[in-house]
């Protein structure tokens, strides 16, 4: 098994040949608007119109934590829009991340990056605005995607 990859960078500018993932994390009320999210929508409108489009039309369709939905931005590159937090907000119930949340999303990142032949590529996820800790969300990758044989890139951004 593979380990993750760590650079300096913009995970909205993956590095690397061939087709590639980018994955992010979600909250499950549609929002979109602070965060990693910013940086998606300055480079392509899509991602953001597509998770809109996705919770708007929730009642007839797979949204809720768990989910992951794949938006095509480019010839060889793609965006995972993954739900994996619940709400936006910390409060009495705790911080937003849903760990299992991230897990299943990342089950269906893993077949859909073998069904690509991709790499993956994200920020920390979870551990921004969602609150999540990386000692967390890191096995979750390495569980779910390194295991998988799916080379995985994480990005700091400077």
């Amino acid at each position: 098994m593979s380990e993750i990859t760590y650079v300096r960078g913009d995970a909205t500018a993956p590095q690397g040949k061939g087709v590639k993932l980018i994955v992010h994390v979600c909250n499950d009320l549609g929002g979109w608007g602070k965060g990693f999210v910013l940086a998606l929508s300055r480079r392509w409108p899509e991602p953001e119109a597509a998770y809109r489009r996705w919770h708007r039309e929730r009642a007839g369709n797979d949204f809720a934590l768990g989910a992951a939905q794949f938006v095509q931005v480019g010839p060889y590159l793609w965006v995972a829009n993954t739900v994996g937090q619940r709400g936006m907000r910390t409060g009495s119930k705790g911080v937003p991340v849903r760990y299992e949340a991230i897990d299943a999303a990342l089950g269906a990142v893993a077949a859909k990056a073998r069904e690509l032949g991709a790499t993956v590529h994200m920020p920390r996820i979870g551990c921004g605005l969602a609150g999540g800790t990386w000692s967390r969300v890191e096995p979750l990758i390495e569980r779910r995607l390194l295991s998988a044989g799916v080379p995985v890139t994480v990005y700091d951004h400077d």
